[in-house]
């Protein structure tokens, strides 16, 4: 009973130690810095970042790198804890066993329910699609470290890969490849850009979806940020306050990219790892509770 008594109290100590340098700490939080300042992409991943931290009650700066770094870079300093202490990604095994995965889907699995955007004058190649193999007789365009390029390849779609994410536009725009699939909380923004070429349009038909989930990482020797963050997360959901964000920063999208309205295919993700959350339906996008009528009314 002595040694039982020890040991709780040795948990007991050891939690409120935890939580005394946790909020004590003056957290120095640096991310990727973008490719350039107006990267739209960055604001929603932020902002669901500052409200996790803002759940937590701690003291934080939030930079970006000195540098600019894209994703492959980002992930080996991460991992070599060099530059920056955090970045989102989406997730795969080989990034889980590298880094430190918060596991709760930064856009709610978003990320997986995928639309094309096209040459117009491609726009004829997509008028008679019935299934997964009319598609993988096209041509789609893809990072080459990308984790959804190895999904498209496993489920037999024809990827040609480019370096660097500005060069996918610049290929099609120059009919090199007959559609660039864009996650649908992220294709608005890019279509809305000014340096956006006018002949590249959204298909206006056709789905793709495979599971797939956004983390925070952290670097493996770094659990108490990764708890931290996960903390002030699990709050957000709980209070609601992540839910009312994420529509917030996507209720263009919901509402004009309605994936109910479109031909969906299912793909099958062979890299997502087996201890992904997909069973916590709080965790993800809901095409039903996140219909249009629905996010409408979402103050």
């Amino acid at each position: 009973m002595i040694k039982q008594g020890r040991s709780c109290f040795v948990i007991m100590l050891v939690g409120l130690l935890w939580s005394a340098a946790s909020y004590s700490a003056n957290w120095s939080i640096y991310y990727p810095r973008p490719i350039n300042e107006n990267d739209i992409r960055h604001e929603y991943p932020l902002a669901l970042l500052k409200l996790a931290l803002s759940k937590t009650g701690v003291r934080y700066s939030l930079s970006p790198s000195e540098r600019i770094l894209l994703q492959g870079k980002a992930i080996r300093q991460l991992k070599e804890s060099r530059e920056i202490n955090i970045l989102w990604a989406m997730t795969d095994s080989q990034r889980e066993k590298d880094l430190l995965p918060i596991r709760i889907p930064v856009y709610k699995g978003l990320i997986g329910w995928r639309v094309f955007l096209i040459n117009q004058a491609f726009s004829h190649k997509f008028r008679d699609i019935n299934d997964v193999a009319d598609l993988t007789s096209l041509t789609a365009l893809q990072g080459a470290e990308w984790p959804d390029t190895k999904i498209l390849q496993s489920n037999g779609f024809n990827v040609l890969t480019v370096p660097e994410f500005p060069e996918a536009y610049s290929r099609l725009s120059q009919r090199q490849a007959d559609y660039f699939p864009r996650a649908v909380s992220e294709v608005l923004g890019e279509l809305n850009a000014r340096s956006m070429d006018p002949s590249i349009m959204l298909e206006p038909s056709l789905a793709l979806h495979y599971p797939a989930a956004v983390y925070f990482f952290v670097n493996r020797s770094n659990p108490i940020m990764a708890r931290l963050i996960e903390t002030g997360l699990r709050r957000a959901i709980e209070d609601g306050s992540f839910d009312n964000l994420f529509v917030a920063h996507h209720r263009d999208a919901l509402l004009k990219v309605d994936v109910n309205e479109r031909k969906v295919f299912e793909l099958v993700n062979p890299l997502l790892p087996k201890e992904t959350p997909v069973d916590d339906e709080a965790l993800w996008f809901d095409p039903q509770k996140h219909a249009p009528e629905t996010v409408d009314n979402i103050p």
